[in-house]
């Protein structure tokens, strides 16, 4: 297993970076786990929590099990995954209510240059990488144009949206709260979130915990044998899930949750200025392009000193 170098405060921040993606429908944890290079020890650390670790336990101990596991890095992570949805649930949903724009122009612009640089973690781009690469963007370009369902917030259902939605949840540019809202189950997980219902969390989890513990051998599996292949697949991804993160969209279906919010199901991308003439809405545009290009310089910020002091 390929172990980053960097521990304790800067593995909870990317931690909490992942879990705030996690509540906006459209950006995926997993990206941002890819931009700051911890994807693979993410993946390989998932892989390893099997019951064949029990007998290293009981035979070798508890730090022998500890160190099998990568133990340190997964309770640091998902610590501050969990800290971040629980403590910023609120304020996200607050961002994209009052700054939609500029929150998607944020989000657009820092998944557009991570899947440029990203390019470097392919050994040497071939013809037929580039396939995959068209493959996974228009996988992508395909995820983000699902009609919406409406599922009931049934424990099976919860049980099956937490397995569906994890496993999107680390595919670079799937986002599992998009998934949950494709399946109608993301005001039904938001609010149990918001007001700590355990009995609905506890559904989610179980379905969360055996989805990521069967994908993320597959995906491990795939990484370890065909690296270059699955490497520009994701990437395409990324690209394709900026269909979903275009800043400037009209609603052409919406539901009206129990709170009373208005929450779109159906969106179509347009230009700006259509944006303008169609909505009747400010586009915003100087202060989105600003927003993109201030995403941009910190990704660039971030992938020089990662370089510089090897992060990563």
């Amino acid at each position: 297993m390929t172990k980053v170098k960097n521990k304790g405060p800067l593995l909870l921040l990317k931690g909490m970076a992942m879990g705030a993606a996690d509540v906006v429908p459209g950006v995926s944890g997993g990206t941002v786990a890819f931009i700051t290079g911890i994807y693979d020890e993410l993946i390989d650390s998932l892989k390893s929590l099997s019951p064949e670790k029990l007998l290293v336990l009981k035979r070798e101990g508890f730090a022998r099990f500890w160190e099998a596991i990568n133990g340190t890095f997964l309770v640091t992570l998902f610590g501050g995954i969990l800290l971040s949805v629980f403590s910023m649930a609120k304020g996200i949903s607050h961002l994209l209510e009052t700054y939609p724009l500029l929150l998607w122009s944020f989000f657009f612009g820092l998944i557009l240059v991570s899947a440029f640089l990203m390019k470097r973690r392919v050994e040497a781009w071939k013809p037929a990488l580039f396939f995959w690469l068209i493959l996974g963007t228009a996988f992508g370009v395909m995820v983000t144009e699902l009609s919406p369902s409406n599922l009931p917030g049934t424990p099976l259902f919860l049980f099956m949206g937490g397995a569906i939605a994890i496993c999107a949840m680390v595919l670079p540019g799937i986002s599992g709260s998009f998934m949950l809202l494709i399946m109608g189950l993301y005001a039904v997980v938001i609010d149990a979130v918001r007001s700590v219902d355990i009995a609905t969390l506890s559904y989610f989890a179980v379905g969360c915990g055996i989805g990521l513990l069967l994908f993320s051998r597959l995906i491990s599996w795939l990484l370890h044998h065909f690296h270059d292949v699955m490497t520009a697949f994701l990437i395409g991804l990324m690209f394709g899930s900026l269909n979903k993160i275009w800043p400037w969209k009209q609603n052409v279906e919406v539901v009206v949750t129990e709170s009373g919010k208005v929450k779109p199901l159906i969106q179509n991308n347009l230009l700006p200025w259509d944006f303008e003439r169609l909505t009747g809405e400010p586009s915003m545009l100087s202060q989105s392009v600003a927003m993109m290009i201030g995403a941009c310089a910190m990704v660039l910020l971030i992938d020089y000193i990662a370089r510089k002091f090897g992060a990563e």
